[in-house]
């Protein structure tokens, strides 16, 4: 087979842009970041003393650390079940033939255009133990007005809500468009045969949603992992007392905060192979259930 370009170095001139930025933005610093994982580092790296694997150790025995893996995977879990679920509720209902069913779509959507920064500030709001609208109602229907950002638990549940509203747009964005491509007639041969609407979906539309949700659950999970800091640097800083002190941001804690360079490349490694190894085991057990069709 002839190639369709008249040089054989063409390819790779025009992908030369691409990989230059990928090399300088992507490549380099995680190979930096390994390399500085094995050394004792002051700010910036400037001095490095080389330690081995002792960053290492000393993270896996530390208990605050310990803790810190622990809320992370609390709160990952938190991200992906409720996300998931949640979402897929709503774009169930969005994809009923309602009028006006295009503004409610949009409106949905919306939140996921927010920065992080931005959907933390709301929630400090609307969270306010005097003045915030959420112990309004609560203080109106049980007569209670919890603290959500100073006790450890509500703090967690808090950030995890935020979290979930956050991404609820990208998600329902992708189970809409699963939705509106399962065949009608599957769904309405299965109605002729009596089955009922619950029946339908378990049998019929989630298992043709087995792609997008896979999908899902793998974004949901690295979003989780890394995409959430801005949103609880601005309502908690990882507080109270490390209850919502996730990888992330204990990684940064560490770096610009307290200038423990070594420590903090160490923690980035670690939460890249956690992601790699979570992701893996979603391959090779969800991920063989999935139906692609044919």
């Amino acid at each position: 087979m002839r190639s369709k370009f008249p040089n054989r170095w063409l390819p790779l001139v025009i992908l030369l842009p691409t990989l230059a930025v990928c090399a300088l933005f992507l490549y380099y610093p995680v190979a930096q970041s390994f390399s500085w994982s094995l050394y004792r580092a002051a700010f910036m790296g400037l001095k490095r003393l080389y330690v081995g694997t002792q960053n290492y150790v000393r993270l896996f025995t530390s208990p605050d650390y310990v803790h810190t893996i622990g809320v992370s995977f609390l709160f990952a879990g938190g991200v992906v079940f409720l996300g998931l679920s949640v979402s897929l509720a709503i774009a169930l209902l969005a994809n009923q033939k309602v009028r006006g069913a295009r503004i409610y779509r949009v409106s949905l959507i919306w939140p996921y255009a927010l920065s992080p920064a931005v959907a933390g500030t709301i929630w400090l709001f609307l969270l306010n133990p005097t003045s915030g609208v959420v112990n309004y109602f609560f203080e109106t229907l049980f007569g209670v007005k919890p603290d959500w950002l100073t006790s450890g638990r509500l703090a967690l549940l808090s950030v995890t809500v935020a979290a979930v509203w956050k991404n609820l747009g990208y998600n329902i964005v992708f189970f809409l468009a699963g939705l509106q491509n399962v065949p009608g007639e599957i769904l309405e041969a299965a109605r002729v045969d009596g089955a009922g609407a619950w029946r339908t979906f378990w049998k019929i539309t989630f298992p043709l949603l087995s792609p997008t949700t896979f999908f899902l659950f793998i974004m949901n999970i690295i979003y989780a992992f890394f995409g959430v800091f801005g949103l609880i640097d601005v309502m908690t800083k990882g507080g109270p007392v490390n209850a919502t002190n996730i990888l992330i941001y204990n990684l940064y804690r560490d770096a610009f905060q307290h200038n423990k360079w070594g420590m903090a490349a160490a923690q980035s490694v670690i939460l890249f192979v956690f992601v790699v190894i979570l992701t893996l085991i979603q391959f090779r057990t969800t991920g063989r259930r999935v139906h692609y069709g044919g």
